[in-house]
Formats: structure tokens, C-alpha cells, sequence
């Protein structure tokens, strides 16, 4: 993994429903091989639940602070993605690809990274958040646009 531009003395919050359940199992021991600290906000099984049980939760801590970023997994990634929308300072973004993924931290500043599991690979479900965590925003005449996400 490489090097994050995120702040690493704060966990990477994760969450998914049963449709994600093994992304985000495979994807938390990725990012505890990488030296984070992973707080997993569920779904702990495959049995069939709601997506926003996980999701809120999940954007909460990065909504307030207490979360370096999120990831959130679901079988399209849509239902994770618009109930993480839903907080304050969030930008999740919902991606398919490694160039997604990128332009999504580079022109959004994306905080929380939507994965759908049934769309993509678990080795570019892996890829993706190795660019997300080490993907820097680059401002500039993007930060304006980003700044007017919130009115």
C-alpha cells in the first residue's frame, strides 16, 4: 500500500451490508497489514440487512472528525453511496475503476470511497482503495467547486 494523505493517527472507518461482507472483510486485513487502525461498523455476516444501518454509522465518524475516511461496500455501491451523502462534509464517492478512484480524491477532496462488490473484482475492489488512501486533493480551482458542495 502506498503512502496515504490521510491523516493515519485516526482509524479508517469501514461498513457494508451482506453484499459486501467479504470486500470488507479482505479489504480491513489490507489496511491493518498497512498499519492502520479499522473501525468496522458491520455488517458481520452475509445474512440479509439494510445498507444504511452500516452507512450512517460509518459517515458519522467521518462526518465528525473521527475518521480519517470511509469506505463503504454494498452490491451496487448506489445505496451506501446517496445514504453517506446524506451527512454533512461528506463526499462519497461511488467508484468502479482505479482512474475513478483517483479523480474522485484529486477534483472532489472524496472522503468516503463506495465499492460495489458485485460490479468489480476483489483485486480492484483492493486497487481502488490503495489509490483513495494515497490520492491527495488537488485544490486549486477545485477546491472552489468543493467548497460549494455544502450551500
Amino acid at each position: 500500500m502506498q503512502n496515504s494523505t490521510f491523516n493515519k493517527e485516526l482509524p479508517i472507518v469501514i461498513g457494508g451490508d451482506h453484499a459486501g461482507f467479504k470486500y470488507k472483510s479482505i479489504i480491513i486485513d489490507m489496511l491493518k497489514e498497512a498499519g492502520w487502525q479499522v473501525e468496522d461498523k458491520g455488517t458481520y455476516s452475509e445474512d440479509s440487512t439494510d445498507y444504511p444501518d452500516y452507512a450512517h454509522p460509518t459517515a458519522a465518524m467521518v462526518e465528525s472528525g473521527a475518521a480519517a475516511a470511509g469506505i463503504l461496500i454494498c452490491g451496487s455501491g448506489n445505496g451506501v453511496c446517496m445514504t453517506a451523502n446524506k451527512h454533512q462534509g461528506v463526499r462519497a464517492a461511488l467508484c468502479w475503476n482505479e482512474e475513478l478512484t483517483a479523480l474522485a480524491r484529486q477534483h472532489n477532496n472524496a472522503n468516503v470511497l463506495c465499492i460495489p462488490a458485485r460490479f468489480v473484482p476483489i483485486e480492484v475492489a483492493r486497487d481502488m482503495t490503495d489509490v483513495f488512501l494515497s490520492t491527495p486533493f488537488e485544490g486549486g480551482r477545485h477546491e472552489r467547486r468543493v467548497e460549494k458542495i455544502a450551500q
